[in-house]
């Protein structure tokens, strides 16, 4: 058997080769890209018996995706992408100098293989589908938390200087088309004091009740405020015109992805069970299929796809002293989908309210009863898929309806 540390950059990576007491066989730099993935298979080539299968090469690398690492996979290797985290501390163990370098880095990894591989998980390929849905549903998320971003830029640039505006467009989204409208048309004060109903009625085209908003829009508009000297005006006038056409852009965007979301979520095979999950619509649907992969066997249970999901509570216990607590190491994404699939679903399902109102009861907070609900419908979930069936709630809540009875 042969051990490799991967430690890569953007450009480059380094190698080492050790055999199973840890004597070190190769050390390497290689170019990333087609010619360092040669390289890589001539080197290790020369440590295998000729007989051998190349599942007897494990492979330890910080990351567990893109190009390299489906090289590596599709080579046959046992390839093992572990957290830099885990790495990290593997680091200390074998030197307390607190020395960084590349080569030291694979050596870790390899020595991380080598000793400790009972304890990685090994990179299971997700289907193409899945790896498409990841791509478009990370993009399409991206570009909302960057939509967000820009207009928390332009909620303090308004206040800063035309805190009318604020006041005026209360009841609209701040992001939304017509609120965007009316300040590409009047980004200062003194323009927006002149805006007539008919030319307010236009920019509120395909809203409710445009009269009586209009009206109430215009009153604000006009009122007196506070505000800047008219040059600083001017200059945080133009700010705000970048920044409304930032934000048309990617709303633009947004609604382009979201459809390619959809598309390509609506292609995989576990679609139709996703979207029976209470709280789970196309696209949270999608977000929590891209997050948690569709590879065989990745999650041995229930228990381990919750750790994954980073539901499931961490208990610390030293002594006397016990304490449980959530997890804050997680993926964000995958976090962030559960958590408002819990929100969605205490609000549509009976038995999933059922469970968050005996949590409340016992004096749980809102955020930790909705953690707890979200790990219940991780379980679930994992239920469904390994069985290939579509939510039941009969089923699904079974044992806690008796839990409850008793």
């Amino acid at each position: 058997m042969l051990l490799v540390g991967d430690d890569w950059a953007e450009d480059h990576h380094d190698i080492e080769a050790q055999d199973e007491t840890g004597r070190v066989l190769k050390r390497a730099r290689l170019a990333e890209g087609m010619a360092g993935i040669a390289r890589f298979h001539d080197l290790l080539g020369r440590f295998v018996a000729d007989d051998a299968e190349a599942s007897e090469v494990l492979v330890c690398i910080e990351v567990d995706r893109g190009p390299w690492v489906r090289a590596l996979v599709a080579a046959g290797y046992r390839v093992f992408g572990v957290d830099p985290k885990q790495a990290a501390r593997h680091r200390e163990i074998l030197g307390s100098s607190g020395a960084k370098s590349d080569k030291g880095g694979a050596h870790a990894l390899a020595d991380m293989i080598r000793t400790r591989r009972h304890q990685l998980r090994e990179v299971a390929g997700d289907s193409g589908i899945a790896e498409a849905v990841k791509v478009v549903t990370r993009a399409h998320q991206t570009l909302i938390w960057e939509r967000t971003r820009h207009m928390l830029r332009l909620r303090v640039a308004l206040r800063e200087y035309f805190p009318a505006a604020l006041a005026a467009y209360k009841s609209l989204d701040l992001t939304s088309d017509a609120v965007l409208r009316l300040l590409v048309k009047a980004p200062t004060p003194e323009a927006a004091a002149k805006l007539t109903i008919s030319q307010i009625t236009a920019c509120l085209k395909g809203r409710r009740g445009i009269p009586d908003k209009a009206a109430a829009i215009q009153d604000v508009l006009r009122a007196e405020h506070l505000g800047q000297a008219p040059l600083v005006t001017t200059a945080y006038a133009a700010t705000v015109k970048s920044l409304v056409a930032i934000i048309t852009v990617l709303n633009s965007e947004i609604k382009t992805l979201q459809g390619e979301v959809e598309a390509h979520f609506g292609r995989h095979p576990d679609a139709e069970i996703i979207l029976s999950q209470p709280g789970l619509g196309v696209i949270l649907g999608a977000r929590v299929l891209a997050e948690f992969g569709d590879a065989p066997g990745r999650y041995a249970s229930a228990k381990a796809r919750k750790n994954y999901a980073g539901t499931s509570p961490i208990t610390r216990q030293s002594g006397k002293t016990k304490t449980v607590q959530a997890r804050f190491v997680h993926n964000d994404r995958l976090i962030d989908a559960l958590h408002n699939q819990a929100s969605c679903a205490i609000l549509h399902d009976p038995h999933v309210r059922a469970y968050y109102d005996q949590l409340k009861a016992r004096d749980i907070s809102h955020n930790a009863a909705l953690r707890q609900v979200g790990n219940r419908l991780v379980g679930i979930l994992h239920g469904c898929l390994k069985t290939g069936s579509i939510y039941d709630q009969a089923t699904a809540w079974s044992h806690h309806d008796h839990d409850l009875a008793a």
